[in-house]
């Protein structure tokens, strides 16, 4: 029997709330009043669904965002928080607005912001972020189970790395995902143990 994976990104942060866009990385900062709307919607569109395990990364922004997708159950979901699904860190960006560092640093902005291998400094790559993913998500698809029902509560570049690897993406494709936060992800995943990548899975929704 095959199990699922429900996916969701933290809901808008404070530091977002005014519309401008900041590097925020690892900074721990809680979500906005719009966030919690975000993820009050997506707790409705799954209120139904009984979830065996949940995941979030030590940051408020992911855990607030958990523990209202919870709320519905009335039962209790174990949590585990695992930092290897934690934000990208901006090392010296972080905290500084986009308009900011575009300003500074012309040549180097959208390298930092959108380049698959270059670190900001002090920072992580995508490419580095990967190398922490991927061996979380392998796992859970290689140990999913008969049945069950898992829920990540994530952060942009994680779960941009997570679909990469479910969806098994070209470096392209990965860097030109935008994930939302108004919605979530579906994944049904069919273990296999004598798959070296865990399992079969099929993307159940958004179907595109």
């Amino acid at each position: 029997m095959p199990s699922d994976i429900y996916i969701i990104r933290h809901g808008q942060t404070a530091f977002n709330a005014s519309g401008t866009k900041t590097f925020t990385g690892w900074i721990d900062v809680d979500i906005s009043e719009v966030g919690v709307q975000q993820a009050t919607k997506i707790a409705a569109n799954l209120a139904d669904i009984k979830f065996d395990q949940a995941f979030t990364s030590r940051l408020k922004r992911a855990s607030s965002t958990l523990e209202i997708l919870l709320k519905p159950h009335t039962y209790s979901v174990p949590v585990t928080v695992d930092d290897r699904i934690i934000e990208r860190s901006y090392g010296d960006l972080s905290g500084q607005l986009h308009t900011d560092v575009q300003a500074a640093h012309p040549d180097m902005y959208k390298i930092w912001h959108r380049s698959y291998d270059v670190p900001p400094p002090n920072g992580e790559s995508v490419k580095m972020v990967e190398m922490r993913v991927y061996p979380f998500i392998w796992e859970l698809v290689r140990n999913a189970g008969d049945g069950k029902n898992f829920l990540l509560s994530a952060h942009g570049n994680s779960i941009r790395c997570i679909r990469a690897f479910l969806e098994n993406m070209s470096v392209e494709q990965e860097m030109s995902l935008e994930v939302p936060q108004d919605d979530y992800l579906h994944y049904r995943v069919t273990p296999d143990l004598n798959n070296l990548f865990g399992g079969n899975v099929e993307k159940i929704h958004p179907s595109k």
